[in-house]
């Protein structure tokens, strides 16, 4: 047996020592997914103000408050649903101020479109005079925006562009064109808004004098349907007698895309002028933005992802001409694309680059030219968070310390005097005030619930704002079984981390059972030093082993490790998972014969690899929403590491486990939702069929009307219980 290297060992004994002997409840499915009874506190919804020593709040959902940084004291009252008193406005959900903050925007029944996408109907309330006006009365409001002398409001509604004077109430529509499944006017696709978390498409000039906006003409790209059941879906209310068919434009891999134009509207003029992207259509353009000297800043990235270039464009002739370049021989992550900072005044921006093999960030001229690479060294940086213009430092969260902690760091823009500013060990999140005289530190470990304290811009801690207090007196109320972090050699001499949750009364000298969970996704971690109950809880009461390991192709260790599976997903990512599983099989106190695994989405199509190509390793096996062979998935996500079908034939096929279905030895369970717009249920059923057809046999379940997220009423707490039950009776 292999050597077995434990990382972190057990909680504090502060934590979840006990020395009185009481019987303790064990953690329930329905304390994690019906009454949330072990959920983290924190601090949400805060943004600061301009002047960087106050922030603004939501106070319950009845009122946005401002509040002081230094004290955490009540300022005034901004706004509040008493104030407006208006049936319109029982509660806040949401608001943005615009650029000098005499006015804030906010909405009200919100209707979910796809991930990030939503119509819902928007309010204005002006500060200084307490006046309530509605963006539009003639329809729900998609993406509505403040001008940045807060005089008018960009909005979409069916498609098109318009622009809304908010004194006057009257509406001014700038495309005419739009239309469902054909064009769009400000706001990205389906595959767009999916793929490169890109949800508004127009954006005001600085001065308020032009918006620019993308034009996604979506004419060629095919179809995908669905059908909607009536079920109980708040969108039915009754039943009916034949489902609907929804359908909407869906490029899958290798599939024509939406042809995307951009265009400049003057609004004193009245003029539309379009603007230069180059004769390319097969391309995208998958940010929009302005400089601080009033040019249009777009970003263009070829198809294979590997060339990244961004322009700057006149809005008054549409003229552009590029400024820099970025090129990668795999692929460039679009992680990183809203890093891109102008500094000092625009003559200077800051972006993020793999150039040197780990992610770090560099500093150019106005022109592109390099002048600094800012942080170095083999570990990457996991966010840019800022830039203090007065006494030039820049401030980014990295992995330098391992791969599965995250701290804070500060260091001038020469790249001299580096600083960490974190000072407790697992994973910290910084928000920083504007002019970055505080930040507020989110930190926690993977047995140390959330610490949200405010810090001075050196780091020292001035007040804690949330402590977690009563969920650590929870958890020693029940079983709670600590994870432990590990890592282990594989036979290919690679080196991997992972976390162990044992069974609660764990004996040495006993074998358990063993579930391996993982998500093995390019760029993913599942193995962080932060924390998180889940179902591994109640399965540990269970007396089953939960372990999750990271193979290769997940997150913050480097470039190399990161795009190994380039152009062969799901190759070495099931190598590592096998090879994780033999590991743990050799273990005095796990039952080789006894291991299963299962995953949502990419975990779901790594679960049936593993079921198959590692059918000798796993008893059974869960698959939720899995991709079940890439040719079916979006062609932005897929190509990126994939190429087209056309160009890696065997990388699509030899990897799916549709090709590999008559390997099929242990129980397997397959789930889905009916209406998942992104995984479709097509894959599912083309597995089945797959199965069926090498007389394998396996359990299916679908959960109706349900999307990717496989939630709402009830369902989560059922997916889980059938998913706990199918562990019980199958490993």
């Amino acid at each position: 047996m292999k050597q077995y290297f434990i990382l972190f060992l057990f909680l504090s004994i502060s934590l979840f020592g006990n020395s009185q002997n009481i019987e303790k409840d064990d953690i329930t499915i329905a304390d994690i997914y019906k009454t949330s009874k072990f959920r983290q506190q924190s601090v949400r919804g805060l943004s600061s103000m301009n002047d960087g020593v106050h922030y603004s709040a939501l106070a319950g959902d009845s009122a946005i408050v401002k509040y002081s940084y230094k004290t955490g004291e009540k300022v005034t009252e901004l706004v509040s649903v008493k104030e407006i008193n208006s049936d319109k406005l029982p509660k806040f959900t949401n608001y943005t101020f615009n650029a000098d903050e005499t006015k804030v925007i906010f909405y009200v029944n919100r209707e979910r479109i796809y991930r990030h996408s939503f119509t819902a109907e928007y309010y204005v309330w002006d500060i200084a005079t307490k006046e309530l006006f509605p963006v539009s009365n003639n329809g729900v409001q998609r993406l509505a925006t403040l001008s940045p002398n807060g005089t008018e409001v960009a909005f979409v509604r069916d498609n098109n562009l318009f622009i809304a004077e908010i004194a006057s109430g009257s509406e001014k529509q700038i495309t005419t064109d739009g239309e469902f499944n054909k064009i769009i006017n400000g706001a990205p696709d389906w595959v767009y808004e999916e793929e490169f978390a890109y949800n508004q498409a127009f954006a005001w000039s600085p001065n308020g004098k032009y918006i620019t906006y993308c034009k996604f003409n979506e004419s060629n790209v095919s179809v995908f349907n669905m059908t909607v059941y009536a079920g109980i879906a708040p969108q039915k209310k009754d039943n009916v007698l034949y489902p609907e068919n929804y359908a909407f434009k869906y490029p899958k891999a290798g599939e024509d895309n939406s042809i995307v134009t951009v265009h400049s509207y003057n609004i004193e003029t009245e003029k539309t002028v379009e603007v230069n992207v180059g004769k390319e259509t097969d391309q995208y353009i998958p940010r929009l933005k302005w400089s601080p000297k009033g040019k249009i800043v777009l970003y263009r990235l070829n198809r294979l992802q590997n060339k990244l270039e961004f322009l700057y464009a006149d809005a008054e002739t549409g003229y552009s001409e590029i400024f820099y370049t970025e090129e990668n021989d795999k692929y460039i992550s679009e992680k990183y694309f809203d890093n891109l900072t102008f500094i000092n005044n625009g003559d200077q921006f800051i972006y993020l680059s793999e150039r040197s093999g780990f992610l770090h960030i560099y500093l150019h001229s106005a022109d592109g030219s390099l002048i600094k690479q800012v942080t170095k060294g083999n570990w990457d940086v996991m966010k840019y968070l800022g830039f203090d213009k007065t006494k030039k430092l820049v401030y980014y969260q990295s992995a330098e310390a391992s791969p599965m902690d995250r701290e804070i760091y500060v260091i001038k823009l020469d790249g001299s005097a580096k600083k960490k500013l974190s000072t407790l060990k697992g994973t910290n999140r910084a928000v920083f005030s504007k002019g970055f005289k505080y930040y507020i530190n989110y930190v926690s470990n993977v047995n140390t619930p959330n610490l949200v304290a405010l810090h001075d811009a050196k780091g020292n801690q001035i007040r804690v704002l949330k402590d977690n207090k009563a969920l650590k007196d929870k958890l020693e109320t029940v079983n709670f079984s600590p994870k432990e972090f590990f890592s282990f050699e594989t036979e290919e001499g690679v080196s991997l981390n992972g976390w162990m949750v044992k069974p609660v009364s764990f004996d040495v000298n006993k074998e358990y059972p063993l579930l391996m969970t993982q998500y093995s996704g390019p760029a993913s971690q599942q193995v962080t030093n932060s924390f998180r109950i889940g179902w591994e809880q109640v399965l540990a009461a269970q007396g089953y082993i939960v372990v999750c390991v990271d193979g290769r192709g997940t997150g913050a260790r480097g470039e190399a490790f990161r795009k190994v599976t380039y152009l062969q997903l799901g190759k070495y990512e099931t190598i590592d998972q096998i090879a994780t599983a033999k590991h743990l099989g050799a273990l005095n106190y796990v039952d080789a014969s006894r291991i299963g695994i299962w995953g949502w989405s990419y975990g779901g199509f790594m679960t049936l690899n593993c079921m198959t190509q590692g059918a000798e390793y796993f008893k059974a096996g869960i698959a939720v929403a899995p991709v079940t062979n890439w040719r079916y998935y979006d062609n932005i996500y897929t190509e990126r590491f994939m190429r087209t079908p056309q160009q890696n034939t065997e990388g699509y096929d030899n990897n799916s486990p549709i090709h590999h279905a008559d390997k099929l030895k242990g129980k397997l369970l397959i789930i889905h939702g009916t209406s998942d717009d992104n995984v479709h249920i097509q894959n599912s059923m083309e597995i089945a069929e797959a199965f069926v057809q090498a007389d394998k046999q396996f359990e299916m379940f679908y959960y109706t009307n349900r999307n990717h997220s496989i939630y709402g009423g009830n369902t989560r707490y059922h997916l889980y219980t059938k998913m706990v039950n199918f562990i019980k009776e199958n490993l």
